[in-house]
């Protein structure tokens, strides 16, 4: 009977084998502690005074809800937006596409297929 496994055999899956195990043990962790790694900086802190802020540089839809139901003019929107007291405004006509982020300082303004405003809203 003719042994399975003849010594060169053995010797080159040891080799191999030895090989692997240098290779993995060989690299070194990443972690904090090694000199080459920038610390994350500290998470922004919320204060009483950043949602102050907030709530002062929203708009203010009271002010405007007179200009639903009347015809949109381009030169009107400044007008809008200062009695608002909105930073931003955007004009929405049906099927445009808009973002979804949430900006309390931007006025929006929805027109219907008339060009007619539907709606205002902030955000």
């Amino acid at each position: 009977m003719k042994p399975r496994f003849t010594l060169s055999k053995v010797v080159a899956i040891g080799a191999f084998t030895m090989l692997l195990t240098a290779c993995v043990s060989s690299q070194m962790p990443i972690s904090p502690a090694n000199d080459d790694v920038d610390a994350a900086p500290p998470p922004p802190t919320v204060t009483s005074s950043n949602a102050a802020q907030e709530q002062a540089s929203t708009c203010d839809l009271e002010a405007i809800n007179y200009a639903i139901g009347e015809p949109f003019d381009e030169a009107g929107v400044s007008q809008l937006q200062s009695e608002s007291g909105a930073s931003q405004v955007r004009v929405l006509r049906p099927n445009d596409m808009a973002t979804m982020d949430h900006r309390p300082d931007r006025l929006n303004i929805h027109l219907d297929d008339q060009d007619v405003i539907a709606d205002v809203r902030c955000g």
